[in-house]
C-alpha cells in the first residue's frame, strides 16, 4: 500500500526524563506540517545510550509524558518500549510496529543532533528502512557536513527517506530542567504546568 493511501502516524521516541515543552512544539509542528492523523509519544523502557547516568523510574516519566500530552488532539502514549525487558532499540521497536500495524506509514521525530548522530544507533539502516526520518533544520559549526549535505548523505548511503521540518528549535534540555528542579528553581516556563507540578509533587530530581 502507498504511503499516501496509509495512516500516518509520528514516533516521538525519547527517555522524557522530564518531557518538556520543545517536544511538544516539535510535535505540533510534525503533525501540521506532515498531515499527520496522530503522534505517539513514546518514553524508552532502557536507554541504553543514557547508561552514564541514573533515569529516573517509567512511571514517572510515563505520567509525566501523559500529562503533557493531554489536550492535544491525536497525541497518544505509547508504553511499548517501557513494556519491553532490557535494553531497547529503536529499530526494535520499529520492526515491532511494523508487524502489529502494517497498514501504517510511521514518521520517526528526532531532534537535529539525531540526524548526525543516528550511525552510532543500534542498527541504523533497519530505521531508514522502516520509517521516514523527520527533523527540524538546524546548521551547527562544528559538524564535519552542514544540515543539508547529511540529510543527502543518509539518502544516498541508506536509501533513507527524510522530511525536513520549518521548525526553530527550542533551547531547552532536560537536563537543564532536571538541575533547575535539584535547586529548587522554578521549571514552569520549560515544561507544561501539569508536570511541573508532578515533578514538585513527587519531589524528582531532588
Amino acid at each position: 500500500m502507498e504511503k499516501e493511501h496509509r495512516k500516518r502516524v509520528g514516533i516521538m521516541g525519547g527517555t522524557f526524563d522530564p518531557i518538556h515543552k520543545a517536544h511538544i512544539a516539535l510535535a505540533e509542528c510534525a503533525k501540521a506540517q506532515l498531515s499527520l492523523d496522530e503522534v505517539w509519544f513514546m518514553p524508552a523502557g532502557d536507554p541504553y545510550l543514557k547508561h552514564s547516568r541514573k533515569v529516573s523510574p517509567a512511571a514517572d516519566r510515563a505520567a509525566m509524558t501523559a500529562l503533557a500530552i493531554e489536550g492535544h488532539p491525536g497525541f497518544r502514549l505509547s508504553r511499548l518500549e517501557m513494556e519491553r525487558s532490557g535494553e531497547t532499540y529503536t529499530s526494535e521497536t520499529l520492526t515491532i510496529l511494523h508487524a502489529r500495524y502494517p497498514d501504517v506509514h510511521f514518521y520517526f521525530i528526532v531532534g537535529s543532533d539525531s540526524l548526525y548522530q543516528l550511525e552510532r544507533w543500534h542498527a541504523p539502516e533497519t530505521i531508514l528502512r522502516l520509517a521516514t526520518l523527520v527533523a527540524a533544520e538546524r546548521e551547527y559549526a562544528d559538524r564535519p557536513r552542514s544540515f543539508g549535505a547529511q540529510v543527502r548523505y543518509l539518502e544516498e548511503c541508506y536509501g533513507a527517506d527524510v522530511a525536513v521540518l520549518p521548525f526553530e528549535e527550542m533551547d531547552i534540555s532536560s537536563t537543564e530542567i532536571r538541575a533547575r528542579a535539584a535547586r529548587g528553581e522554578d521549571i514552569t516556563a520549560l515544561v507544561p504546568a501539569a508536570v511541573a507540578t508532578y515533578i514538585e509533587a513527587h519531589q524528582l530530581y531532588r
